[in-house]
């Protein structure tokens, strides 16, 4: 199972900057990537938000990160997030 959920859609250039993002720091192999226009519950959810990249937690909550970040803001998500999964 994934760790990590990027949801996002084809021909996004954010969600591309996003993508190139999350496996540049490291974690592609923990990486699904949901287009939202497959997926009825994440389009209604996600439709003028993406790109967004999420996780759960220990006790089951998802933490989301919207777009706009960058290198060290998303490291410094990841880092806490890292944290709370163990």
């Amino acid at each position: 199972m994934s760790r990590y959920t990027l949801y996002s859609t084809w021909g996004c250039h954010l969600c591309e900057d996003a993508e190139a993002l999350v496996k540049a720091a490291g974690v592609a192999g923990e990486l699904q990537i949901v287009d939202i226009v497959d997926d009825e519950q994440a389009l209604a959810r996600f439709r003028v938000h993406i790109p967004v990249l999420a996780c759960t937690d220990a006790q089951g909550a998802e933490q989301l990160l919207y777009w706009p970040f960058d290198a060290i803001s998303l490291q410094q998500w990841l880092d806490q997030h890292t944290k709370d999964i163990k």
